[in-house]
């Protein structure tokens, strides 16, 4: 099994890059996210791979982050994402948005990557929702947003949920359901005990 290559790129473009390392030059095929981040030919690079290898096919997915490389793998163990699906969809949007998307339950959004329709997109949320940390959910969704005192209340409260023993939906349900109508300067304790107390 292949876990990083590191050398010199040779070529790239967005869909794939060529790397020499020690004389051999390795085909990678890489998502837009990770050929953003890659230096110029003739420069050096490291990266993470995942060999797939079947009965009529051998081929080298790469990715620059280890966060890019997680979700890839994550998406192929979804019944009907292959490898070059599961690229599209770190191609189609970036890895907060896309853990945002699913945290959130945003099929609309995921179905809207070329190649993936709504059925799809369901399993991707039915699937990878609790497999998402709760911080990494959390952080994704705040990202999108304005870091307002509020979205932290609601970010804080409902990773509390969560320590508590709660499903990330149940404990997003229930503080959303909470926080409704609460004062501006509501505590993070005070929607909590709320929560608790549906």
């Amino acid at each position: 099994m292949i876990t990083f290559l590191e050398g010199v790129v040779v070529e790239k473009d967005p869909t794939r890059v060529v790397l020499n390392v020690g004389g051999v030059g390795y085909e990678v095929f890489i998502p837009l996210s990770s050929y953003d981040h890659l230096p110029a030919p003739g420069d050096a690079c490291k990266i993470l791979t995942y060999d797939h290898v079947r009965e009529d096919i051998h081929a080298l997915y790469g990715f620059l982050t280890a966060d890019e490389r997680r979700m890839f793998l994550m998406l192929l163990n979804i019944s009907g994402i292959g490898p070059k699906l599961a690229l599209t969809a770190l191609s189609g949007l970036s890895i907060r948005e896309l853990k945002a998307a699913i945290a959130q339950a945003d099929v609309k959004r995921i179905s809207s990557i070329s190649g993936i329709g709504k059925k799809t997109a369901e399993r991707i949320v039915v699937e990878l929702r609790d497999k998402l940390g709760a911080g990494e959910a959390m952080e994704a969704i705040t990202a999108q947003e304005e870091m307002t005192p509020e979205n932290a209340r609601t970010r804080d409260a409902i990773l509390a949920l969560v320590s508590l023993g709660y499903k990330q939906a149940e404990a997003q349900q229930l503080v959303k359901t909470a926080a409704a109508g609460a004062k501006p300067d509501v505590t993070v304790e005070e929607i909590v005990r709320r929560a608790l107390a549906r």
